[in-house]
């Protein structure tokens, strides 16, 4: 979990990704919708602890 001076959540690409890029966590959750473009299932979990927070990429069973 790492110190952040903000988090950004955008979608639109369907391609779930979390990453830091200057003190910013920036997190794709992907879709947890109809599969599309052959891309995983997925939500994001974001986990907040004061002033830490860190991002998990959970692919959902669509079995």
């Amino acid at each position: 979990m790492a110190t952040s001076d903000g988090v950004v959540v955008s979608g639109h690409s369907h391609r779930p990704r979390s990453e830091e890029r200057g003190g910013v966590l920036y997190v794709n959750p992907g879709s947890a919708g109809p599969r599309r473009f052959k891309l995983p299932v997925t939500v994001a979990e974001l986990v907040i602890a004061g002033n830490a927070v860190a991002a998990r990429i959970v692919e959902l069973d669509r079995a």
